[in-house]
């Protein structure tokens, strides 16, 4: 008989500060790599500061469910909030969710590792290499992969500051942030509200991983320190996106972010940008790992085997089931422009839905079920 995983056993909670990592991580994926071509205009950086203040109001509603007693219950909890039936109907409809976000970061950083790192590598190949690295991190359970966020943080978070090196002159010039006020919004303004609200996406998948995180009173002060760390990662990002292209030429390189690290010089490492993308593979990997967990987690739900114990070929046929489908997706899907110009769309339109719908269901369904302060857990830990 196959051994079975121990891949959702609880042996231990984790603080504030895993959550406030895991929270600035899986906002910071694919995206922001691509963020400033789509974006464009200078006042972008007024709707990235809105959004992230908006995004706060998410936090908070997330806060308040981590405390509940329904949080720490996982799946128990879930079935006591919303039934066993409608449970089993959320996670069908999440597993669409989580594929799509997978399949668009793990293709979308597979494109520019190819590009920039290895241009005679079939992208296939790339994307096998990386999901056995996200499984065999997933194979160590999702305690060992939450605490696999802080290789994937202190890798990666200082990445922006690189970039304040395009703030100062001769590249700098004031002009490049004109105009700061929309005089209209044009269509492509609204798509980029759209990618900048998906962008921001993310901490909302840490619901289902309540089980796993010590709920207190500080819980949200965390969740709004990753959440503001998010916001000035890509204001920097974006501002300095603009002093170095400009407003008029940054929709015309696909990658700008990876274009500019191609400009730091430095006497020992001559390419800075495959230093940067080789990390950034950490954060892909931390992120790849929880979607495949999520993914197993909520196919078990829909199959009624929640209470069975996770299989070594029941998990290892889950993941070949992703990467058969990811190659079909990125042969028939994403090596066409137009093609993959649609499948970003739908990513950003599901990336805003998911983060604004879960947290409001959530609230939504305990103000029903009459959830009260005595309800909440007081742990002080």
């Amino acid at each position: 008989m196959m051994e079975a995983l121990q891949l959702f056993n609880k042996n231990e909670t984790y603080n504030g500060f895993y959550i406030m990592l895991m929270v600035n991580r899986l906002q910071l994926l694919y995206f922001f790599l691509i963020m400033p071509r789509y974006l464009i205009h200078p006042y972008m950086i007024w709707v990235i500061i809105l959004v992230g203040l908006l995004s706060q109001l998410n936090i908070l509603l997330l806060s308040r469910w981590f405390l509940t007693r329904f949080s720490s219950d996982g799946y128990n909890g879930f079935v006591q909030l919303f039934g066993k039936k409608l449970v089993r109907f959320l996670s069908l409809v999440g597993l669409f969710f989580i594929l799509l976000k997978l399949f668009v970061i793990m293709l979308g950083f597979t494109e520019i590792v190819q590009i920039f790192m290895f241009p005679a590598t079939d992208s296939n190949w790339l994307i096998f290499f990386i999901l056995l690295t996200c499984l065999y991190v997933a194979w160590k359970g999702v305690g060992k992969t939450i605490r696999f966020v802080i290789i994937s943080f202190f890798c990666t978070f200082w990445m922006f500051l690189f970039f304040v090196f395009f703030f100062f002159p001769p590249i700098a010039h004031l002009s490049d942030l004109y105009p700061i006020i929309p005089m209209e919004l044009t269509r492509d303004s609204w798509k980029g509200i759209l990618l900048i609200l998906s962008s921001f996406s993310g901490p909302e998948f840490l619901v289902f991983l309540g089980p796993w995180f010590k709920a207190n009173n500080r819980t949200f002060r965390y969740l709004s320190y990753g959440n503001a760390l998010t916001v000035i990662e890509y204001v920097t990002f974006y501002m300095a996106s603009l002093f170095y292209f400009g407003s008029n030429y940054l929709s015309k390189t696909p990658f700008p972010i990876v274009t500019m690290a191609r400009y730091f010089q430095n006497p020992v490492i001559e390419r800075i940008d495959m230093v940067m993308l080789a990390l950034e593979l950490f954060n892909i990997v931390f992120a790849g790992s929880i979607f495949l967990l999520l993914f197993y987690g909520a196919s078990k739900v829909v199959n009624e085997k929640v209470y069975k114990p996770s299989s070594r070929i029941g998990f290892i046929f889950s993941v070949f089931i992703i990467f058969i489908g990811m190659l079909l997706v990125n042969e028939w899907i994403w090596k066409s422009d137009e093609k993959q110009v649609v499948l970003l769309n739908l990513q950003i339109i599901a990336g805003s839905l998911s983060y604004f719908a879960v947290p409001i269901i959530i609230i939504v369904a305990m103000k029903i079920k009459g959830v009260h302060k005595h309800d909440t857990t007081k742990e002080d830990g």
